[in-house]
């Protein structure tokens, strides 16, 4: 009975989600199937009724020169106002200038209301007419919004200092600032049945590998949910395994690597709302890698990323050592340092997991709520929290003083990865290998290792396995991964990612041409 009564609470379920999605979409579907009057009133009434007669949308009505009632319709807040008061209604007021409106370059002109609906909602002033069926779009948005500003997650000591906003136009022309190749194509699309957010898909024509542009235009174009608030839901959305902990898109918020990234083949994605850009398809190594590896000079780049590989070890891998080293494998421990553990622990009321996660857990917590405090005072509370818990509870006895010094080092290994999508992977996954290290020691470290690669291996970002260059081994990436080869050695580009044109300096022809 209990079986039937939840199959028939799930199918009601999904027929009121249909339902639903039926109501909105044949909403839609009504709005589309209308078309303007000649009537500058009725069309009015019917955007009022589409819109619900809310009170910030604002119908300023006038007369042209020549005579004909016209009204400009738009929403309060997001439409510059100066424009539309100096510049319309002023030039189609006077009579000294020519009508030359509906031959005018410059606007849009439309006979459907769902375009027009569709244009007010996105901070366009429409201009009607009487008898003219037409509305004409005029792009007047002055919305007030932040400007390009240094990135404040993805900082760099050498390199360019402007960093994505929230404006799609915006973004978009930070990318072809920096590049002015014809090739470069941009796809708008419109994803979200209610919030009807801007795309930009992005990807430069013979470069990247049609197969894969294909696949992630299709990927979008099936998404169907009623909203698109940030970037994070389409990289869930499109992502290959939903279930893995590991980011199989890359986020960033600086031009230049979306741009770098775009010249080895990859796609990029732009979404109107959020600084945050998405670049497919993404394979581990790039994860920690920052674009001031290709501004300094490349031995300094490869120090920086062993740095790096070290950083993320010990992030993932210290705190369970230390636990198994202490509880089952003591005689693999120098004996001075054995005896000044056990001197240390020696009030410690808990077995060394307990006591790790004791302190991961309030490190995690000191990290979350300097990030949720105001700027000037989130990372002074974290330091001086995380001084004053330690501090307290090695006087408490309650955790060693090896053990403050073992979080301390694997918190500042968090930090050093260029990624925050990456880090907090690594952060995760911490936990569940604490917890293998306490109950088997070393097994249970080498056991997850294993089951970690072979997961890794299997993982796959539009049609590119995770783990290149090492898995399938390609010999030519891997001058570009741990080691950052000279400028003058990269004359290739990655073929990992199908690239259509492999070669990126043709130093050598160039050389011969000006020998002849």
């Amino acid at each position: 009975m209990s079986q039937f009564w939840k199959a028939w609470q799930k199918r009601k379920k999904t027929l009121q989600e249909k339902a639903l999605h039926h109501h909105a979409d044949r909403s839609m579907e009504r709005v589309a199937d209308k078309e303007l009057s000649l009537e500058v009133d009725e069309n009015i009434i019917m955007i009022e009724q589409e819109l619900g007669r809310c009170d910030d949308l604002v119908v300023r009505r006038f007369r042209d020169k020549r005579g004909t009632d016209c009204a400009i319709v738009f929403l309060d807040g997001m439409v510059d106002r100066n424009v539309i008061s100096e510049y319309i209604i002023s030039y189609l007021s006077n009579p000294q200038i020519p009508d030359i409106l509906p031959a005018s370059n410059e606007l849009e002109s439309t006979d459907g209301l769902r375009q027009v609906i569709r244009n007010i909602l996105s901070g366009s002033a429409v201009l009607m007419r009487d008898g003219d069926n037409k509305a004409y779009l005029n792009n007047t948005r002055g919305w007030d919004r932040r400007g390009v500003d240094e990135p404040q997650t993805e900082s760099v000591v050498r390199g360019p200092r402007d960093g994505f906003c929230e404006t799609l136009c915006v973004n978009s022309a930070l990318v072809r600032f920096r590049l002015k190749d014809p090739h470069l194509r941009v796809r708008h699309m419109v994803i979200g049945r209610r919030t009807q957010t801007d795309v930009y898909v992005m990807y430069i024509e013979g470069l990247a590998y049609p197969p894969m542009v294909r696949e992630v235009l299709a990927r979008l174009e099936k998404i169907n949910v009623d909203s698109i608030l940030e970037s994070g839901y389409i990289e869930q959305l499109i992502q290959d395994r939903r279930w893995s902990p590991f980011p199989q898109l890359q986020n960033t918020e600086r031009p230049d690597k979306v741009v770098a990234n775009l010249l080895e083949g990859k796609v990029a994605i732009l979404v109107d709302g959020t600084p945050a850009a998405l670049i497919a398809p993404a394979v581990f190594t790039q994860f920690y890698q920052s674009p001031e590896d290709y501004y300094e000079r490349f031995y300094i780049a490869t120090l920086l990323r062993f740095i790096r590989a070290i950083s993320i070890t010990i992030a993932l891998l210290l705190p369970s050592l230390y636990i198994a080293f202490s509880s089952f494998h003591p005689e693999m421990i120098p004996s001075r340092l054995v005896i000044a553990m056990a001197a240390g622990r020696s009030t410690v009321p808990f077995p060394s997991l307990v006591e790790a996660l004791i302190m991961e857990v309030a490190i995690e917590i000191l990290r979350e709520a300097s990030v949720r405090l105001p700027g000037p005072i989130g990372p002074t509370i974290g330091i001086v929290g995380a001084l004053v818990v330690g501090e307290a509870a090695v006087t408490a006895g309650l955790v060693s003083p090896v053990m403050v010094i073992i979080v301390a080092l694997t918190t500042i290994g968090s930090f050093a990865s260029p990624s925050y999508s990456a880090a907090i992977s690594i952060r995760m996954l911490r936990f569940l290998v604490m917890l293998l290290a306490g109950m088997f020691g070393l097994y249970g470290i080498m056991l997850f290792l294993i089951v970690l690669l072979i997961h890794l291996s299997s993982l796959k970002s539009f049609g590119v396995p995770y783990m290149s260059p090492f898995s399938p081994l390609n010999l030519k990436g891997m001058k570009d991964v741990f080691i950052r080869a000279p400028h003058h050695l990269l004359r290739t580009r990655p073929t990992m990612f199908h690239i259509q044109d492999e070669i990126r300096m043709r130093e050598e022809e160039n050389r011969e041409q000006a020998g002849r």
